[in-house]
């Protein structure tokens, strides 16, 4: 066999892993092309590669037949011909002949070694395919060899991924060389190489780093119910323990925080909140609100939503930068989080003079005349205040207080 495409086969077969019957079954079927492009069919041929020894044997099936009488040269030998090989032979007879294929000439084997080297890409291309397509939601380690403002492009075992920018971290800058972990997600099959895309801003990825730092949830002792994520900037997970020996959020953040600490560093100091999970609402929304804990609730089945009364220190923390904490806890919760300051929803909870039920337009009229604008007033000043009001008796005042304490007790 030629030197050239032997010592190729031995260095394609290291460098890009292709399997022993693989191989043997490119080179038999290019020679196969090459048979049938020579002698226009090759159904009475037979190729054999052996790869130790990288010999080809090409043998071709013919029939004896009478002296004079070979219609077809390819399918058919001259019984005198045979005899030269054989004189045992006879018409009828199959006879076997061993081609050489360094006859073929030299346009021929330089279209072998072309076809041989597209089917080996073909291969590889597919090799590489299989891998990742089994590799999915593996953290991969790569080095950048290409940015752009489209993508990032990494080397991984000599294979290249690509990080489209929607899946990177919007405040993390990379420059080429840089070490990178990400998360295979998505494996493509293209007109060229398969195209393996990687993730660093997908949810799995978080969920498969606390997998590698925390072995509870590894373990399937501590298990994940829940992430929302504004990567680059929040993540909230919420976690449960299948073993009550177990606390889930103090396994996530290990002795010292040191598991916690390594996860926020691979993203790259992002904030990274853990609670417990609960399937009760009303307490999961406080959790979920974390680092500020709501003085209130009010739920709002029909649109949806629940107010959250915040004390009027901690508004900015309970909505977070540019309204990331809100947003994510109502994710988590999965119903909205409307908050509102303390003193904006006492105020807005006052019930007016004109509002009351059971006083009489004259009481109200006199109420208000003395300062009294709202109930809460009314109550605080008690009745003994009341009855210094001009044309308020203790029977009116007593009314009063008795109806103002009905609307509260409600």
């Amino acid at each position: 066999m030629n030197h050239d495409i032997v010592d190729a086969i031995a260095q394609l077969m290291r460098e890009r892993r292709i399997e022993k019957h693989t191989f043997q079954d490119i080179i038999e079927s290019v020679f196969l092309s090459i048979l049938k492009k020579k002698y226009g069919a090759a159904d009475n041929f037979d190729v054999i590669f052996n790869l130790e020894k990288g010999d080809i044997e090409i043998y071709c099936e013919k029939e004896i037949v009478e002296d004079d009488t070979v219609e077809n040269p390819v399918t058919q030998i001259s019984l005198s011909d045979a005899k030269k090989v054989d004189p045992d032979f006879d018409v009828g007879d199959d006879f076997v002949e061993i081609i050489d294929y360094r006859t073929f000439g030299r346009r021929l084997i330089t279209a072998a070694k072309q076809n041989l080297s597209q089917k080996i890409k073909e291969v590889e291309k597919d090799n590489v395919f299989n891998e990742f397509s089994n590799r999915i939601g593996e953290i991969i380690l790569g080095d950048v060899h290409q940015v752009s403002r489209q993508e990032i492009r990494i080397n991984v075992d000599k294979t290249e991924v690509v990080m489209p920018r929607e899946e990177a971290i919007y405040n993390e800058r990379y420059r080429r060389g840089d070490t990178v972990r990400a998360i295979i997600k998505l494996v493509l099959k293209t007109s060229k190489e398969p195209q393996i895309v990687v993730s660093r801003s997908d949810l799995s990825f978080v969920k498969r780093l606390f997998e590698l730092e925390v072995p509870e949830i590894y373990d399937g002792i501590v298990e994940i119910r829940k992430i929302v994520r504004e990567p680059g900037d929040r993540t909230k997970i919420a976690v449960e323990s299948n073993d009550k020996r177990i606390d889930p959020v103090g396994a996530c953040v290990g002795l010292k925080g040191v598991r916690i600490q390594a996860i926020v560093r691979e993203l790259n100091n992002e904030k990274i909140d853990i609670i417990h999970w609960t399937e009760d609402r009303s307490l999961l929304i406080h959790r979920s609100l974390t680092p500020v804990t709501p003085l209130e609730l009010i739920p709002d089945d029909e649109n949806k939503r629940v107010i959250a009364v915040i004390p009027d220190d901690q508004m900015s923390m309970a909505i977070g930068r540019k309204g990331q904490n809100i947003r994510l806890a109502s994710e988590m919760v999965g119903v909205t989080i409307d908050p509102i300051k303390e003193s904006d929803f006492y105020e807005e909870e006052e019930l007016l003079i004109d509002d009351i039920e059971g006083l009489t337009p004259s009481i109200k009229a006199k109420l208000k005349t003395a300062g009294y604008t709202n109930a809460e007033q009314v109550l605080d000043a008690g009745k003994e205040k009341l009855l210094e009001i001009p044309g308020i008796g203790d029977a009116t005042a007593g009314k009063i207080v008795e109806v103002l304490s009905v609307y509260y007790e409600e």
